[in-house]
């Protein structure tokens, strides 16, 4: 036969076949491949909303405690990588499994806004089957209701007990769990409370954050979308927020009183522990 010629030994085209599949399957980003079952953006979305053009939030993957209390509690936020492993907890949060476990289980919604303590009560997989949807670029923070905090712990309690927090604490602190999920393109206005850590579990979260010396210039019952598009552009470079985009098993930490807004770029899924 010349070389480089004609025929293809039996079999050895279904096996290059598989070789090609698989090549772009490993080229697929980890949120793509092993998304939990969770829509990336769901039905319906508007164009995918984008990662900061740079992220001006610190990342370590080696950080002690000692470093942690003198450059960060009480001073800046940072973005903490590979200090605790919750490989079996992001199984259970998948959505099959959510829903196998909690889905006559009642969860409490909260409107989208600032200052609004609006709350809805329904069951968890009429949240997940009928509202969780992205985010309408045109709706108010009132009238857009989120997944987040307000969990029943004793109900809870079976998923909870297997996530790793963070190894960080502050003296005179309690932690607590606040777990949610919600659609690409919804998010927390601009808002602030005591120190806290926040772990990405499935999807993309974008972060805004300002010290607390300098209030954001933001409507307290538009959305984070909404600010993203009408008042992020006009802002100055010195007026601009830190941010940056939390990535699946990533873990922000944010200090005390610092004002902050979130924007989930995917369907998320994420829990924190606020230190109260």
């Amino acid at each position: 036969m010349p070389r480089g010629g004609g025929l293809m030994a039996p079999g050895l085209r279904p096996l290059l076949l598989l070789a090609f599949w698989m090549l772009a399957s490993s080229a697929r980003s980890p949120g793509e491949a092993n998304h939990g079952g969770w829509p990336r953006y769901g039905p319906g979305a508007p164009v995918a909303v984008a990662e900061e053009e740079r992220c001006t939030v610190e990342r370590r993957a080696d950080l002690s405690y000692a470093e942690f209390m003198q450059h960060y509690a009480f001073s800046r936020p940072v973005i903490l990588q590979g200090l605790t492993d919750n490989s079996r907890f992001r199984v259970l949060c998948s959505r099959e499994r959510l829903l196998a476990s909690f889905g006559d289980s009642v969860v409490r919604l909260s409107t989208a806004n600032t200052y609004s303590y609006r709350k809805v009560d329904l069951p968890f997989q009429e949240y997940v089957e009928q509202m969780l949807h992205p985010q309408d670029p045109l709706s108010m923070g009132n009238d857009t209701l989120y997944f987040f905090g307000d969990n029943n712990f004793t109900e809870w309690a079976s998923l909870f007990r297997h996530y790793s927090p963070p190894p960080f604490g502050l003296l005179g602190t309690t932690p607590a769990y606040s777990f949610g999920i919600a659609g690409a393109g919804s998010g927390v206005p601009f808002h602030w409370h005591g120190p806290g850590f926040s772990e990405v579990i499935y999807g993309r979260k974008r972060w805004f954050l300002y010290p607390p010396e300098k209030t954001p210039e933001f409507h307290p019952n538009k959305t984070t979308l909404a600010w993203l598009r009408d008042t992020y552009p006009a802002l100055a470079p010195s007026a601009r927020p830190l941010e940056c985009t939390i990535q699946a098993g990533e873990v922000l930490y944010f200090p005390d009183r610092w004002w902050h807004a979130t924007l989930n770029l995917d369907t998320s899924v994420f829990i924190s522990t606020f230190l109260s």
